[in-house]
């Protein structure tokens, strides 16, 4: 049973490299994104649904992580990056390839810098603090996105 629950709170063990798991769990939320393009107009319902399918996957689960790792929000849990990083490119239609790219860097500046908000997330116990960090920085990320859409639109957004 750790072994599952394990699978899932570090996106198919993603989140156990020895190196940065937090950016290469991040990928999983790329995998996702990238999964869902052909989806049109229908791509935020769908990136939508399935980050909350993993919150209320990952929340409860977060107490456990914490015991199995010795350690509050520890590496090994990354559902939280890949809920933020999806969260950060839900737009209008989908996205392109390019979109995609430049918003696993956007996440990730906001998801290291820890806006002042995201940052008291944190403090919040079990699942909740792990998840809301992530989808704060999300949301900035989401931000930041919509901006430079809208202020160059001919990237090909």
């Amino acid at each position: 049973m750790n072994k599952l629950r394990l699978a899932i709170v570090s996106c198919c063990f993603l989140g156990c490299s020895p190196f940065a798991p937090g950016t290469v769990g991040t990928l999983g939320g790329v995998a996702i994104a990238w999964a869902l393009i052909g989806t049109g107009s229908m791509f935020p319902v769908w990136a939508l649904l399935i980050a909350a399918v993993l919150y209320a996957v990952g929340r409860p689960l977060g107490d456990w992580a914490e015991q199995y790792a010795g350690k509050k929000d520890p590496g090994i849990y990354v559902l939280d990056e890949v809920i933020g990083y999806l969260v950060t490119v839900l737009w209008i239609d989908e996205p392109s390839l390019m979109t995609l790219v430049v918003a696993f860097f956007v996440f990730r500046f906001f998801d290291v810098l820890k806006p002042p908000l995201a940052r008291r997330a944190e403090s919040i116990p079990g699942g909740d603090g792990i998840l809301l960090d992530d989808v704060i920085a999300g949301l900035h990320g989401l931000v930041l996105m919509i901006a430079a859409r809208l202020v160059l639109p001919d990237l090909g957004w």
